[in-house]
């Protein structure tokens, strides 16, 4: 059987995989910098100018593909998760502890690209990076919403999870900590959650719902098209 000839694609992956896990020994040194990206291409050997292409803006996209990479293994680690028997709320906050065990060792280059996206010239990769998590743990949990819940879901987990990334930047309890401070901060959604159902009651609220046009209603979740947009305007 002939195999398949790789891609230009492949290869900027397969570069970015490999610059990556060898600059991250130098990240606590150097931090997510060009000094880092420079380190990284050398070690790793690649071709100069695929790293170029993998790394367009530089020591941001290294730091991003850091971030995103940990997504990936957490789509994977919720997939063979048993969560069989637990409460919907458990399974988010499962899914938020699974996401910092598997940096449980790279703490400090967590620490450090907390401080590089709190920047304002990368704040805005920033939310998208913890936007991507929180979409990353709705859809291993089955999410099926395509209104304005698919946006509130996200926009919700995403204030839980980076809450809890600060939390647990600074907790020496060995997790224990981090754990109740996810489990309160569900607990604080899940009652807004109850509160919001108690005004869908609300003849008020009833009336802006189904008032000239149902606003709301209009708003759908991203499709395949409109991949890195915001969302969709159904006209």
């Amino acid at each position: 059987m002939t195999k398949s000839k790789k891609t230009e694609a492949d290869h900027i992956a397969e570069t970015r995989v490999k610059v990556l896990e060898a600059a991250l020994p130098h990240v606590v040194f150097d931090g997510w910098s060009s000094e880092t990206l420079a380190a990284g291409i050398n070690d790793s050997g690649v071709d100069a100018g695929l790293a170029a292409l993998a790394f367009p803006r530089g020591a941001v996209d290294l730091a991003l593909a850091f971030h995103y990479d940990g997504d990936l293994r957490l789509a994977e680690a919720m997939e063979a998760a048993d969560t069989s028997g637990m409460r919907y709320s458990e399974k988010i906050a499962s899914g938020i502890r699974l996401r910092l065990e598997l940096v449980e060792t790279h703490r400090e280059e967590v620490r450090r690209g907390s401080a590089l996206f709190a920047l304002p010239t990368h704040a805005g990769d920033g939310a998208k990076a913890i936007w991507n998590t929180a979409d990353t743990i709705w859809n291993a949990l089955g999410d099926s919403s395509r209104d304005v819940n698919w946006y509130t879901k996200r926009a919700t987990l995403s204030a839980v999870y980076s809450s809890a990334v600060l939390f647990w930047l600074g907790d020496e309890s060995g997790g224990e900590d981090t754990a109740a401070f996810i489990d309160r901060r569900i607990n604080n959604v899940m009652q807004f959650e109850k509160f919001k159902a108690t005004m869908r009651g609300n003849s008020l609220v009833k009336a802006f719902m189904s008032g000239p046009g149902k606003i709301l209603d209009k708003v759908t979740a991203p499709g395949e098209a409109q991949e890195g947009f915001p969302g969709s305007i159904r006209k």
